[in-house]
């Protein structure tokens, strides 16, 4: 592995983060045998990081024994093959539009977004969910990326809320254009009464830049944006997680 000398950061290429996590991709795949081999791919992943961290544990209690940095070594590596493990070393800002793992974080959050109980069986970590959006809310993304960016607000907003799921608010703000904006009002036009709430905020806020974007402001705009019954896991201004 290499890393950036002033930074830190793994500047792996795509073609070793590929041999590494390349599996991950089947996890958002439309057959069914394809996710599936890549749960397995997972499964595996996960037992070895277990694996390695229980013998980094045990080599801990010898009270820094010989072997407890090679425990550790092991330990980081095997972490660089599973999810979301293989996420946590990377650039933040402007500089992960061009990181070689860039299309991991967003395969990640993909499936959070579309197989959400799946996500929480398997890989569950609401807090790597929060800085990989925060993230990946950012300007400096080519054409491609802005496209999944759009897909995946899209696919947020018309599902009941999760935790973390008010941070895309970052990356809708980061990502706006005609596209997000014309797929937001059809989904707050749409029968689904959480695409109506959550893309009508998100659009509300787009037009309003210099409103944070916080519990007591999503509140107040709900509170004022329609008296209509709200549906299950909605109490009268607060979205349940958030």
């Amino acid at each position: 592995m290499k890393r950036d000398a002033g930074t830190g950061v793994s500047v792996d290429g795509a073609d070793v983060w590929h041999e590494r996590l390349g599996w991950a991709f089947g996890l958002t795949a439309s057959d069914p045998a394809e996710r599936a081999a890549a749960l397995v791919r997972l499964a595996d992943a996960e037992r070895n990081t277990q694996e390695a961290l229980d013998r980094l544990n045990k080599a801990w209690r010898r009270w820094y024994s010989l072997g407890w940095r090679a425990a550790h070594r092991n330990y980081l590596e095997a972490l660089r093959y599973s999810l979301p493990g293989g996420l946590w070393d990377r650039p933040t800002g402007p500089d992960i539009g061009t990181w070689p793992g860039l299309p991991y974080v967003l395969c990640f959050l993909e499936w959070e977004a579309r197989s959400p109980q799946e996500w929480t069986r398997f890989a569950k970590s609401w807090g790597m969910k929060e800085s990989l959006i925060r993230d990946v809310a950012a300007a400096c993304h080519d054409e491609t990326v802005r496209g999944k960016l759009v897909e995946l607000i899209e696919t947020v907003v018309q599902r009941p809320y999760r935790c973390k799921d008010r941070e895309y608010v970052r990356v809708a703000r980061a990502v706006d254009s005609e596209d997000l904006r014309r797929r937001l009002e059809k989904a707050a036009r749409s029968d689904n009464p959480w695409a109506q709430r959550h893309a009508g905020y998100v659009l509300w806020l787009l037009d309003r830049p210099e409103v944070p974007n916080t519990r007591h402001v999503w509140r107040t705009w709900l509170a004022a944006a329609s008296e209509e019954s709200t549906p299950t896991g909605v109490v009268r201004g607060r979205i349940d997680g958030q």
